[in-house]
C-alpha cells in the first residue's frame, strides 16, 4: 500500500509538471499573438492616421479649388455685366449716329472700338470659361484620387477583418 501512494504521488507529480509545461507553453503563444495583434493594431493606426492627414489635405486643396472657381463665376459675372453693358452703348451709338448723319465719320469711329472691346472681352471670357473647363478637370480628377484612396482603405479594411477572422478561428483551435 505504501510503495501505491509513493507511486500514486509521483504520477500525480509528474502530470503536475506536465500540466505546468502545457500551461507555460500556450501562454507563450498566446503572448506572441497578442504581440502580433498589438503590432498589427499599431501599424493599421498608423496607416489611418497617414491616410486622415491626406483625406485633411485632399479636403483643404479641394476647398481651395472651390474658392478659386466661386472667383472666376464673380468675374464671369461682372463680364456679363460689362458686355451688357458695351451693347447699350453700342445701341445708344448707333440712335445717335441716325440723329446725327453729319458726324458719321466719328461714331463709326467709336463703334468700331467699342467692338473692339467686345472682342477682347469675348476673349476673355474663352480664357475663363478654359480655365473653368481646366479647373472642372482637375477637380473630378481629385475627386477620382478621393475615391480611389476611399477604396483603398476599405480593401486594407477587409484585409483586416479577414485577418482578425483568422486570428479568432486559430485561436478557436488552438483553445479546442
Amino acid at each position: 500500500m505504501k510503495n501505491f501512494q509513493v507511486n500514486l504521488f509521483i504520477v500525480l507529480a509528474l502530470c503536475f509538471c506536465g500540466l505546468c509545461a502545457w500551461q507555460w507553453y500556450e501562454q507563450t503563444v498566446q503572448r506572441t499573438t497578442i504581440q502580433s495583434l498589438n503590432r498589427m493594431v499599431y501599424d493599421r493606426d498608423a496607416v489611418i492616421q497617414n491616410d486622415t492627414n491626406s483625406i485633411a489635405t485632399l479636403n483643404h486643396q479641394v476647398n481651395e479649388m472651390d474658392a478659386s472657381l466661386a472667383e472666376m463665376k464673380a468675374e464671369a459675372g461682372t463680364n456679363r455685366q460689362l458686355i451688357a453693358s458695351q451693347k447699350t452703348k453700342i445701341t445708344q451709338l448707333q440712335f445717335e449716329n441716325e440723329n446725327f448723319t453729319n458726324e458719321i465719320a466719328q461714331y463709326k469711329a467709336g463703334v468700331d472700338a467699342l467692338e473692339a472691346r467686345l472682342k477682347e472681352a469675348y476673349a476673355g471670357i474663352g480664357r475663363q470659361n478654359a480655365a473653368i473647363s481646366n479647373l472642372v478637370v482637375r477637380r473630378n480628377d481629385l475627386v477620382q484620387k478621393y475615391n480611389d484612396e476611399v477604396k483603398d482603405r476599405n480593401n486594407i479594411v477587409a484585409k483586416y477583418n479577414e485577418l482578425a477572422k483568422q486570428v479568432k478561428q486559430l485561436q478557436d483551435k488552438s483553445k479546442q
